[in-house]
């Protein structure tokens, strides 16, 4: 499913719109346009390029984007200081701690202003307090008014969302609303 929400895979039946666009229908170089300029995604891995310093990193969806250099590196400065990294800006992913390396993944899903995070299990490389950290970052961007469609499989982090969409064997289960989360 996320997948199909981060226009990765096409649904292999009915259709799926994005913003008034019917994405299913679209060919890769349109989906790859689509992806880079509504959709920002966050991966348990990181992801990060080794050999890039965090703002490079942070950099590179506006590369895509067809960006200028100068708007690149202050939309990327802007993002990085967004996540509290301003300070870290020059640092290869070697030199940055687990949590480090998941905010410098989330300003690079965040500098193309994405309609829609899609973070996959962003919390499970990181320690307890690191993902308190992370989710605390995601309730700020969720209060600033982003969209953040999150998967995981842990309870305590799940607990904090507004909405539970709960899947078995690729069937939604349970959809439902938490009040006061």
């Amino acid at each position: 499913l996320m997948n199909i929400i981060g226009c990765l895979d096409r649904p292999s039946a009915g259709e799926y719109w994005l913003a008034g666009e019917n994405v299913s229908k679209l060919n890769d170089k349109a989906l790859a346009r689509v992806r880079n300029r509504m959709i920002g995604f966050v991966f348990q891995t990181f992801n990060l390029l080794s050999k890039s310093n965090a703002l490079q990193n942070v950099e590179t969806p506006l590369l895509y984007s067809g960006v200028g250099r100068r708007e690149r590196r202050n939309r990327a400065l802007e993002a990085l200081e967004r996540v509290g990294l301003s300070d870290r800006t020059f640092h290869k992913p070697s030199e940055l701690s687990g949590g480090q390396r998941q905010r410098v993944a989330v300003a690079r899903a965040l500098v193309n202003d994405p309609a829609i995070l899609l973070a996959d299990e962003p919390t499970g490389n990181l320690d307890t307090r690191t993902g308190e950290d992370i989710m605390a970052l995601f309730e700020e961007l969720y209060s600033a008014g982003q969209t953040i469609i999150l998967v995981t499989h842990e309870p305590e982090i799940a607990v904090r969302a507004k909405r539970h969409i709960h899947l078995r064997d690729g069937e939604v289960t349970e959809d439902y609303l938490v009040e006061n989360a």
